[in-house]
């Protein structure tokens, strides 16, 4: 089964744009904003955005595409005009993802503010029905993403996540998305065999490993329990190259996308998804349970040797 490993893409110039940028560096998925993720207000999704987009992930064969909603949108929101304006802007996100046929959408719980968690799940919950309400019928779901838990941020703890998709009136059309940059600041340990066993095993009490529908494979700059979403290129953070491996070769978790969400930039004239991505398939093992040729030593060792330089 071909691994569906990718990243984060630009839609500047064009959403097709994003897939053929994943696909020039070897990505087999992509993860993309169905438009800015500052603003409120987008520009209409034009039939030929639409054509041009199905046909790169046709000539491309990219995969299970998925996008990410805007950073303005808070359906914990205890103002009610907000509120209603991130109802307004989450069901328009849903709306584009369909159009272009995207597997989900990516979205964070939400911040409570002053109104305490519980109300704030319950707005989540109410923000959602009303969502799912307004676009019967759509195949693209919604993922909740695990949140590191800055501030009042919601769904740090699998129970939020579990809350929300109990509670809402269509649970079949919600799903779960892990991060584990923010697994780790939401102190969820994977460093040992054991302590990675132990977090999987709390994720399917809870919520249940069925959820889990994608991944975001990002390093921390922050420590275990931290609290703080800060992302790292792969190996270089706390969350260490080993749970990766773990996740990369734990036949549980094989079918799922897997986005990088790492800083765009280069490194001794490479792309750092290039690099990113490299590392990560070779901590994937072979049929023989042997990772892949070069493996991740190399490469480790050449990030050092770029660093000290």
């Amino acid at each position: 089964m071909q691994r569906l490993l990718g990243a984060h893409m630009s839609i500047a110039g064009g959403y097709y744009k994003a897939v053929d940028a994943a696909a020039a560096l070897g990505m087999t998925t992509v993860q993309l904003f169905t438009k800015n993720n500052n603003q409120w207000r987008a520009k209409p999704l034009s039939d030929e955005d639409i054509r041009l987009f199905r046909e790169a992930l046709d000539r491309t064969g990219v995969q299970q595409p998925c996008a990410h909603d805007s950073y303005l949108i808070n359906l914990a929101s205890p103002d009610d005009a907000l509120w209603n304006k991130s109802i307004d802007v989450f069901e328009e996100e849903l709306r584009r993802a369909e159009a272009l046929g995207l597997c989900g959408v990516v979205m964070h719980p939400g911040a409570c503010l002053d109104s305490g968690e519980e109300a704030g799940l319950n707005r989540i919950v109410a923000g959602l029905d009303v969502c799912c309400e307004r676009t019967q019928g759509f195949q693209t779901g919604i993922w909740l993403e695990i949140t590191a838990g800055q501030g009042s941020n919601l769904g740090y703890r699998f129970e939020h996540l579990a809350y929300v998709i109990e509670h809402v009136k269509e649970p079949e059309r919600c799903g779960v998305c892990l991060d584990t940059c923010h697994l780790l600041a939401a102190g969820y340990p994977l460093g040992t065999d054991e302590e990675y066993e132990s977090t999987v095993q709390q994720l399917d009490a809870t919520v249940g490993l069925h959820r889990v529908r994608a991944m975001h494979l990002n390093d921390s700059k922050k420590p275990l329990g931290s609290r703080v979403d800060r992302h790292e290129h792969i190996g270089e953070g706390f969350v260490g190259l080993e749970p990766f491996r773990r996740i990369l070769n734990d036949p549980r978790l094989k079918h799922l996308p897997m986005y990088l969400e790492t800083k765009k930039e280069q490194r001794d004239g490479e792309e750092m998804d290039a690099v990113n991505l490299r590392t990560l398939r070779g901590l994937i093992a072979d049929g023989n349970g042997k990772q892949a040729a070069g493996g991740v030593k190399a490469e480790s060792r050449k990030r050092k040797a770029v660093k000290k330089k």
